[in-house]
């Protein structure tokens, strides 16, 4: 029986709060819940994350990895390790019945650049994502609570009460400064608050997932048959296991898949056999299945008081051009540095920024992976070539409140303030090679300085200055890729990785500093 949450819409005050066992409470240990953990974690903001399932999440279901999200998990420490867990996208094998037709690639291949080190996707069975971002929480001195189920909460002007259930039934009672939904597309915190969520068809057919054992089939090609019969098939194995990832597409639209009525092994057998006609495939375990039929839906809002969504608890999306988990970690991504100024002091108007950068780029995802669903469904292949618009490197805030342009006469092409910070291999004095993503590595503020002028800047415990070149310099730009990405001036670089403050004079990094800080 479903449990009905108690929330407030608006925050209502009340005399004497009690006081917060937790500064953050996190409801949903998928991606996006645990990439927030991890962030609040190496902040050293107090949190809890919950999970009512009994484990991490079992299936391969999203399984490409942006360039945006590739950085992102590089600056939590996780770049080499999700590289080495990873692989490229496979190219496309096409077929007709047994006949193969012909092999492409789903995606632009690019080689990396100074400013940009992951040009192409990465591919990653999201179960394989979950377990690595746990790890690396529990690096972190963090945990993901199991077994343990939000299932109510009030809000007042100081912080939220929850109601935890654990896997014994018994109940605890929990205050917290924020709550975070992180809990998917039926998320109980967004229905709590009465956020309107209306969802929109975007593709009538039904697709059944499966992680299956396969053999007869060449690990080197993402297999597909477009124009089998009862709709399409593809089957691609699998990173780091044995395993399969089985998509199968039904062309009648009032089929309902079962995952336990279709997914058995037998079931699967038959399906393989009926749509590729390949006498050799022989089908084994299947480790994990699911059904859907493509949606779309974004929240109406991401922040309500002390209650703000992320991931698909705020937005869904067409698998189309594997924009989904990506965009979660980057809402967490954008979140957890947010929180923790506000929780140490800076003003509530950076976390209201949380809202206003995060649904304009959501609603922009949502049209993209529509978009590419179309494109599929047009093309006789069944997938249409995927740009680099699905990388998420070209998402900027110019337009935010946190941003601030004080230059004058830019090129038409210049960095403005708002925008992705580049990356760029530069050269400590002593001649040590490095890059400046190791510099922007961390919880941390940056300020480059790219004047030459050697000046006095400010420095804390979360803002690093760095001098490029010049009298007293950090690093040394000895192939001039920096001042290529980023001009001359001074560039305050956010903790997750954009512009906050473009400008020239000093003064003006005060005043920012100053604000953020007071």
């Amino acid at each position: 029986m479903d449990t009905v949450m108690a929330a407030s819409a608006t925050p209502t005050a009340t005399p004497a709060p009690p006081p917060t066992d937790t500064e953050v409470l996190i409801s949903g240990a998928g991606p996006t819940g645990l990439v927030l953990a991890a962030d609040l974690a190496r902040r050293g903001v107090r949190h809890r994350i919950v999970e009512r399932a009994e484990r991490g999440f079992p299936g391969s279901r999203g399984t490409a990895l942006q360039p945006r999200t590739l950085e992102a998990l590089d600056d939590l420490g996780l770049g080499p390790t999700i590289l080495a867990a990873s692989g490229p996208c496979p190219r496309i094998q096409t077929w007709e019945g047994t006949e193969r037709l012909r092999v492409w690639d789903l995606v632009e291949r690019a080689e990396p650049t100074p400013a940009v080190p992951h040009p192409e996707i990465r591919m990653l069975p999201q179960w394989r994502t979950v377990e690595l971002l746990h790890a690396r929480l529990e690096e972190l001195g963090g945990t993901v609570e199991f077994s343990t189920e939000l299932t109510g909460f009030t809000q007042d002007e100081d912080g939220v009460t929850a109601t935890l259930r654990h896997a014994d039934g018994s109940t605890e009672s929990v205050r917290a400064r924020y709550l975070v939904g992180t809990d998917g597309s039926r998320s109980a915190v967004r229905r709590a608050l009465g956020t309107p969520f209306a969802r929109t068809p975007v593709d009538a057919r039904p697709v059944l997932l499966a992680d299956l054992m396969l053999e007869g089939l060449d690990r080197d090609h993402w297999h597909m048959w477009p124009t089998a019969p009862g709709g399409m098939l593809a089957l691609r194995p699998l990173e780091g296991v044995e395993t399969f990832q089985l998509i199968a597409g039904f062309n009648d639209t009032t089929h309902e898949p079962d995952p336990e009525r279709d997914a058995t092994p037998e079931a699967l057998a038959r399906l393989v056999a009926e749509r590729t006609g390949l006498p050799g495939l022989r089908v084994g375990e299947v480790r994990w299945s699911s059904a859907f039929r493509a949606n779309a839906a974004m929240a109406e809002r991401f922040r309500t008081g002390r209650v703000l969504l992320a991931g698909d608890a705020a937005h869904i999306h067409s698998p189309a051009g594997g924009q989904g988990l990506n965009t979660g970690v980057q809402d967490g991504y954008n979140l957890g540095w947010k929180l923790a100024a506000v929780l140490r002091g800076a003003p509530d108007a950076v976390l209201d920024s949380y809202d206003t950068e995060r649904v304009p780029v959501a609603a922009d995802v949502l049209r993209l992976s529509t978009r590419q669903n179309a494109a599929d469904r047009a093309t006789e292949s069944g997938f249409s070539p995927r740009g680099t618009e699905t990388h998420q490197l070209h998402i900027a805030y110019r337009e935010s409140p946190l941003t601030r342009e004080r230059r004058h006469r830019l090129p038409k092409d210049a960095l403005q303030a708002g925008d992705r910070a580049p990356d760029a291999p530069c050269h400590t004095p002593e001649g040590a090679p490095t890059r400046l993503f190791d510099t922007f590595r961390g919880p941390h503020f940056t300020l480059l300085d790219l004047t030459g002028r050697g000046d006095d800047l400010p420095s804390t415990e979360w803002l690093h200055p760095c001098r490029i070149g010049g009298p007293r310099a950090d690093l040394l730009d000895t192939e001039g890729h920096a001042k290529a990405a980023y001009g001359t001036g001074l560039f305050l670089i956010r903790p997750d990785g954009y512009v906050a403050l473009a400008t020239d004079d000093p003064g003006d990094v005060r005043e920012y500093v100053g604000w953020l800080v007071p």
